[in-house]
């Protein structure tokens, strides 16, 4: 795979990996250990049952993470490579105050995936191609460190650009 993707499949991984469902699971899991069976509720209060569901599904359905007996939903190797993405997103994002000097972790990684998001496509929606120069157009600080560890995560997990489920639901 070349270290761009085609729009549709840049907006089906940013879809998955920028939902606040998908970012809480995965960051949980991350810090806390192991989610034990039938603690899901208690462990993500914030959200709704289905958004609970949505991340659950669509954790595994792109190998993000398993359910081991005696342990619970943990994380897969892959879920933990994301959660390491998603940190060095969020580091990018507080050293930059991007969006606001003071956000939620989630909506940090949030509006990151989305400034990166057309920088990934091999050619905008009118099939004109991007320009390859960092720092990307129209950013003032530089986004080549996140840019570029978000296409080495992609590219190594084509699973990602498929779309497997519909997007998150809304609260």
């Amino acid at each position: 795979m070349t270290d761009l993707f085609t729009p549709a499949e840049v907006r089906n991984a940013v879809d998955l990996l920028a939902a606040r469902s998908m970012i809480r699971l995965i960051t949980e899991i991350d810090d806390n250990g192991a989610i034990p069976p039938r603690r899901l509720a208690n462990t993500l209060p914030d959200l709704s049952s289905h958004q609970q569901r949505y991340a659950t599904e669509a954790a595994r359905a792109h190998g993000l993470v398993r359910t081991t007996p005696g342990m619970g939903l943990e994380l897969t190797d892959v879920g933990a490579e994301l959660a390491d993405l998603y940190d060095a997103l969020a580091r990018w994002a507080r050293h930059h105050a991007y969006p606001t000097p003071v956000c939620e972790f989630s909506s940090r990684i949030r509006h990151v995936l989305d400034l990166l998001a057309p920088s990934l496509a091999a050619q905008d929606a009118d099939g004109r191609p991007w320009p390859s120069a960092d720092p990307l157009p129209g950013t003032e600080a530089d986004l080549s460190r996140p840019r570029a560890l978000l296409i080495a995560w992609l590219a190594g997990n084509p699973q990602v650009i498929t779309r497997v489920l519909d997007p998150e639901p809304v609260a």
